[in-house]
Formats: C-alpha cells, sequence, structure tokens
C-alpha cells in the first residue's frame, strides 16, 4: 500500500445516505474549501463499526466548528446505510447520525484509497483531506481495531495551527500548547524546555 499523503485526495463520485436520510450523489471535490475527514469502515449491522461511527457522531460539533465535514465509507449500498440508520442503536443500529455515509458498492473508492481487504471490505481507514484536496494524514487500522475520535481532532488542530503560523507540533502535541519554530535552534530550544516532560 503506498500512502496517499502530501498527495491529492483522489476524487470520486457516489451515492450517500445525507443526515435528512436523502439519497445523494456526491463528489470529494463538493467539498473543496472544507477540510474532509475520509473514514472507511468494514460493513454494517457489525461490532466495532457503530461504536466508531456513534463516536464521530458524538463528536460533530467539534468537527464543524474545525470546518470539518466528516464522511463515512464502506461497500455497502446505500439502503444497507438508510435501513442501518433507521434501526434504533439499543437493537444494533446507528441512528440518525449527521454526515454522509456514502456506498462505495463496487469498491471503487475503497480500492482508490488502498483500503481494499482481500477483494471484499474495506479496512479502517482514516484520511484528513485539506481544503486545497491534498491528504494530509492518514490512519489504517485491522478489522478490529477502533479508531480514536479525539486524535482525529488533535491531527485537525495540529494542520489548522500550522497552516496559521508556521510552527510545527510536537509529539502529543495539544491545542494551546507550545509549538517547535521549524530550524534547529527552535527544535533545540523547545526540547532544552521539554526535556524532564
Amino acid at each position: 500500500m503506498c500512502t496517499l499523503v502530501t498527495k491529492q485526495a483522489p476524487d470520486f463520485k457516489a451515492t450517500a445516505v445525507m443526515p435528512d436520510d436523502s439519497f445523494s450523489e456526491i463528489t470529494l471535490s463538493d467539498y473543496r474549501g472544507k477540510y474532509v475527514l475520509l473514514f472507511f469502515y468494514p460493513l454494517d449491522f457489525t461490532f466495532v463499526c457503530p461504536s466508531e461511527i456513534l463516536a464521530f457522531d458524538r463528536a460533530i460539533d467539534e468537527f464543524n466548528k474545525r470546518n470539518t465535514q466528516v464522511i463515512g465509507v464502506s461497500v455497502d449500498s446505500q439502503y444497507s446505510h438508510y435501513a442501518w440508520r433507521n434501526t434504533p442503536v439499543e437493537q444494533g443500529g446507528i441512528g440518525k447520525v449527521r454526515f454522509p455515509l456514502v456506498a462505495d458498492l463496487k469498491k471503487d473508492v475503497s480500492r482508490a484509497y488502498g483500503v481494499l481487504f482481500n477483494g471484499e471490505v474495506a479496512l479502517r481507514g482514516l484520511f484528513l483531506i485539506d481544503k486545497d484536496g491534498v491528504v494530509r494524514h492518514e490512519l489504517v487500522n485491522d478489522l478490529p481495531l477502533g479508531r480514536n475520535v479525539e486524535e482525529a481532532l488533535r491531527i485537525i488542530d495540529a494542520l489548522q495551527f500550522h497552516e496559521a503560523h508556521g510552527e510545527v507540533c510536537p509529539a502529543n502535541w495539544r491545542q494551546g500548547e507550545e509549538a517547535m519554530q521549524p530550524t534547529a535552534e527552535g527544535v533545540a530550544s523547545y526540547l532544552a524546555k521539554h526535556a524532564a516532560s
């Protein structure tokens, strides 16, 4: 699998179930000018997947504050997505999540992003795409390993901080913390201050 980081995100056109339960043809380029958090999950009506989708939905206001559109993708049909959205959470559904779920029935989107596993389902791929359509971060988990939504938000914060200030974000950086000047002196100064932590 080759990384997509620093490259233009593969554009796609696909049917999605929208937050209002309508079916809509969307393209990734529809969201140019916003950040996009594009995440893939294996299948509807499974086990780890609803925990992730509901976690992304619970944080949707935080993504909106960061001008970030969340989009979920699996190899299921739009009809399966619709049925899952209309199944109560206590019965294994996901309820009315507030972001589009893309139907990738032909598996073209999963294939383009390098996450198609054994030609059948998508691995848990997550891609942060900037306002110009460039992939700035990617993470791919194996099927049994759920993702951390707080880490996705942290990465968006780091990218936006870097874009605004030109500084780079060290390990475990969080919004409001000190960053580094991207120079040998800046790194040395930061490390000297934080050597004990």
